[in-house]
């Protein structure tokens, strides 16, 4: 079988596109805090904020997030000191591995037996350690996968219910009252203690859990109704706080723009006429039952040509469940279907995809075994995910407009999408929406931007607030922060 080698294509093409950064100087006036008060920074999040990169909290992710990078710009206006609640971990913690061998974050490996470049964990990894320092002198509650809903319960921090779905480790490191207190109320408490400015930026995990496992959970989806209340009564919390604090507040970035549903292509099966031919025939006896379903007015002839599987030399879309498919179990038949160029394949895909089974060389992921449901996002669900994300950032402005004086809205939907669009650069050197190092804005796991992408949205952070209060904070220059790793 052909090396499925989209992966190491895009890296060697973000190698050879630029090979060195230039480093120019951004102008800027001399240093202003305008009609806003910076020495007290608050920021709120899910993991952006938090610093996660490379699918684990780790240091440099911490050390670069973009919350990070606007507290040390805003000491050239007044800010104080900003303290993250350090993990103290090179590798982080992305997930446990076999055997309870728990794996660290991820980079670009390449595959010595197929030549694939595809993420893979750092093994072992560091479990996450809990946070021994102040815990009431935190500034960034920046959480990972934070939902709105788990950011109001005490839950979600209280490690006596590790089995509630809301218990979350990454908050529980840190809680300042493990039990009792929640991430909101943790950054009131904060703001309420002399804090002047705030960051806001939760809603993305409300829609993002659902997406990154390929729309096979619809419960991981925030109802509109649920989202706008409690957006509003979090967002609404730290308003009443300190009620002269100002704040910025991030919206909700399309899937376009976000490289763990761009990165696979849909017809990523490479094959020989041979094993075409061979794969072909494993499909005579299911194509048959399909034509005879359309025969007998079970389906529609739409759904008979979308159905029926036919591989050729080269390219070819893979093999895949589909369960809005007509129901022809009591035929015999599966839910199945060949990928189109409308489906979106989740970056996880890349790691399962012409993979055997259990070492069986005729059980093929993708090709005689239908990759299932969370690799992929099919196109009713990318509608369903689109309408959220519209919906849920009318609920954000809506709530940014009520409190105009205090808050400005800061589009990072827009940021993304200009990214996707390739119009962001510094010194004439651009900012990529994919992996490829060194220009890509993602880090490995294609979801979380990257050092240098982090850069780029601390700046825009910055736009926004030195319009809205007439400031004049000095930007970073992006150029001086690294992209991802080369692969290994």
């Amino acid at each position: 079988m052909k090396k499925i080698s989209y992966l190491l294509s895009l890296v060697l093409t973000g190698v050879l596109v630029s090979c060195q950064y230039d480093f120019p100087e951004i102008p800027s006036e001399t240093p202003e805090p305008g009609e806003a008060d910076f020495s007290k920074l608050i920021t709120v999040g899910s993991s952006i904020t938090s610093g996660i990169m490379d699918g684990a909290l780790y240091d440099r992710g911490q050390q670069h997030s973009f919350s990070v990078i606007l507290a040390e710009q805003l000491k050239e206006v007044g800010g104080g000191d900003f303290n993250v609640p350090e993990i103290n971990s090179e590798v982080g913690f992305f997930a446990p591995g076999p055997g309870g061998i728990p794996l660290g974050r991820l980079i670009l490996r390449i595959n010595p037996n197929t030549g694939q470049v595809a993420p893979s964990p750092i093994v072992p990894g560091e479990p996450l350690q809990a946070y021994a320092g102040d815990r009431s002198a935190i500034n960034n509650f920046g959480v990972n996968a934070l939902t709105l809903g788990a950011a109001l319960i005490p839950e979600t921090g209280d490690p006596s219910q590790s089995q509630h779905p809301a218990f979350n480790p990454h908050y529980a490191r840190f809680a300042r009252n493990p039990g009792s207190s929640t991430v909101i109320g943790d950054a009131a408490a904060a703001l309420a203690d002399q804090g002047t400015f705030f960051t806001f930026w939760l809603g993305k995990f409300d829609i993002l859990a659902y997406a990154v496992t390929g729309g096979a959970n619809p419960a991981l989806l925030t109802s509109d109704g649920d989202f706008t209340q409690r957006y509003n009564l979090a967002l609404g919390s730290l308003l009443q706080a300190n009620p002269e604090a100002k704040g910025a507040v991030a919206n909700i970035p399309n899937l376009n723009a976000i490289p763990y549903f761009t990165t696979v292509p849909w017809n990523a099966f490479p094959l020989t006429a041979a094993q075409a031919n061979m794969a072909n025939s494993a499909y005579q006896d299911y194509n048959g039952g399909i034509a005879q379903a359309y025969s007998m007015g079970a389906i529609s002839e739409e759904e008979k040509d979308l159905r029926t599987i036919f591989f050729e030399a080269g390219q070819n879309g893979f093999v895949m469940e589909d369960e809005t498919l007509t129901d022809l179990r009591e035929m015999g038949l599966p839910s199945i279907r060949q990928s189109h160029a409308n489906d979106r394949a989740t970056l996880t895909l890349s790691t399962v995809l012409g993979q055997s089974v259990e070492g069986n060389p005729s059980a093929i992921r993708g090709l005689t075994v239908p990759i299932t449901d969370e690799f992929v996002l099919i196109p009713s669900e990318q509608q369903e995910v689109q309408a959220k994300i519209t919906t849920f950032n009318n609920v954000i402005n809506s709530a940014v407009q009520a409190n105009n004086e205090r808050l400005v809205l800061v589009d990072v939907n827009e940021f993304f999408e200009q990214v996707r669009e390739g119009i962001i650069n510094a010194g004439g050197v651009p900012l990529t929406a994919s992996l490829a190092p060194p220009n890509g804005a993602f880090s490995v796991d294609g979801v979380h931007p990257n050092a240098r992408a982090n850069a780029f949205l601390a700046n825009y952070f910055i736009e926004a607030i030195n319009q809205k209060w007439s400031s004049s904070i000095p930007k970073v220059n992006p150029n001086a922060y690294m992209g991802n790793d080369l692969p290994r």
